[in-house]
């Protein structure tokens, strides 16, 4: 049975999570222990004062309570398989404390899409919460941009109140993280400046996400990041004192530090962990505002001088010198990131439409693409940055031949002064020396059809050469 609510201080409200025995603090329905991960359910909304310090008058509460059951994944879903509205509702994609998401189909269109559903009797037992979840929707719907999740609907069918989102199949930023540890200082860098361009156009129209992290950044399959999940968004006046949310509002790490907290998901990409860590939201927050903020370097002797001191000015402690918004973070990181783009984002471009194609990381910054020829015929490119300094960094677009015999080296010399774009190389791959037909391009200006273009240009001459000096078909 769910402990009887009493009245408490927000401050005050807490449990110890029954899995690692560490205290936590509820932010919602179901609430993630930021320790061990066990999701602890709470039998009723926690309207987001309580999860906030001086919150809005109009969000005082005065009691909450905990039910420690396993996680909602082990019960049965009802609405799986059934119909709502013109949807039909085909999978559970995930949860949040406003509700529930699904994959459905919308029958008239004859396409996917998510749906967000409040279930009913958490519109019963707090009409307040009907009207977060609509602002919600209200909100999202406001921005249009590539890089925020569209919302097409928001409407109620049989006591069910839902969202219909654009649905995007891929991952979440977290499960990116957690599948690679830790991005590349680049990929980071980019994937930051996507995310930041779209709470620019969010603040543009006055609107504050106050929520955002790893796990509300959904990922294509393209590597193209779109922002989620507006549940505690706030409309403010530009010019006002509205401008500076005066409540607590978000998920402990991902906050800003003078709300009490700091953790930012650029720190995270590049690094792999958070910058602050604690056992008690009181130990967080302490953290956030006295410690100094780790040396990123030190981590991640990658990242450049230009990254680390971007970085620094996103995290620092006071508000005067970090960007005031996301206009100006996103221009800050665009500044720093020049005119390069992400490998991931540039291959998925490149190579999205075209069949012959196929690629994946091979780790690092190196990229393998089986290229598929004419005649039953394949061939191994490769696509990596150079060792350079970020100014003078190539991208290097190569595929190997043959051993690099002395027989073959009059051969391949002619063959060299014939190409009128690219040349024929000795590299040292995989401990030998081989004959490879390589390309360059400045990696701040390359673009995804100079990559196509050159992949298969590159594919093609180093399988011709192959043939001429082996006939064979090895690489």
């Amino acid at each position: 049975m769910p402990i009887e609510p009493h009245p408490v201080s927000p401050l005050a409200v807490h449990r110890d999570c029954p899995r690692c025995g560490k205290p936590v603090q509820p932010v919602d329905l179901v609430t993630e222990c930021p320790h061990c991960g066990y999701e602890i359910r709470n039998p009723r909304p926690v309207p987001l004062s309580e999860t906030v310090i001086g919150a809005d008058p109009e969000d005082s509460v005065s009691s909450v309570s905990f039910e420690t059951t396993p996680p909602v994944e082990f019960e049965p879903d009802p609405l799986i398989g059934t119909d709502l509205d013109v949807y039909r509702i085909d999978a559970l994609l995930g949860r949040g404390g406003m509700g529930r998401v699904y994959l459905a189909h919308h029958r008239d269109l004859d396409r996917p899409c998510a749906l967000k559903i409040l279930p009913p009797e958490l519109a019963s037992l707090d009409a307040d919460y009907v009207s977060r979840f609509k602002v919600e929707g209200q909100n999202a719907a406001r921005v249009v941009h590539p890089n925020i999740i569209t919302i097409h609907k928001i409407g109620a069918d049989r006591g069910y109140h839902f969202l219909e989102m654009e649905f995007v199949p891929g991952r979440s930023l977290r499960q990116l993280i957690e599948d690679e540890v830790r991005l590349s200082p680049e990929r980071a860098t980019a994937l930051a400046a996507r995310i930041s361009d779209a709470l620019a156009e969010a603040h543009r129209h006055g609107i504050i996400h106050r929520d955002l992290k790893p796990d509300n950044v959904l990922m294509t399959l393209h590597g193209v990041p779109k922002l989620a999940d507006f549940g505690l968004a706030k409309r403010v006046i530009r010019g006002s004192e509205a401008d500076v949310p005066d409540g607590l509002c978000g998920t402990p790490q991902f906050m800003a530090p003078e709300l009490y907290q700091g953790r930012i998901s650029y720190f995270i990409m590049l690094a792999g962990r958070c910058p602050f860590h604690g056992d008690s939201l009181h130990a967080i927050m302490t953290a956030h505002l006295n410690d100094p903020v780790p040396n990123i370097r030190k981590i991640v002797p990658e990242v450049t001088l230009e990254m680390a001191e971007c970085l620094g000015l996103m995290l620092d402690k006071n508000p005067a010198n970090r960007p005031a918004d996301g206009i100006q973070a996103a221009q800050l990181l665009q500044a720093i990131l020049g005119h390069a783009r992400d490998l991931d984002t540039l291959l998925g471009q490149a190579f999205r439409d075209d069949p012959r194609v196929s690629w994946a990381r091979e780790g690092g910054q190196r990229f393998r693409l089986n290229v598929h020829l004419p005649g039953n015929r394949r061939q191994a490119v490769y696509v990596e940055p150079s060792a350079h300094g970020s100014a003078e960094r190539l991208l290097l677009i190569y595929s190997t031949c043959c051993a690099a015999q002395p027989a073959y080296y009059e051969t391949a010399l002619k063959l060299n002064a014939e190409m009128p774009h690219g040349s024929v190389a000795i590299r040292e791959i995989g401990g030998q020396s081989k004959f490879v037909v390589l390309d360059t391009y400045p990696r701040a200006t390359v673009d995804a059809e100079e990559i196509r273009r050159s992949s298969h240009e590159v594919a093609s001459r180093a399988d011709a050469i192959e043939k001429l000096l082996t006939g064979l078909d090895r690489e």
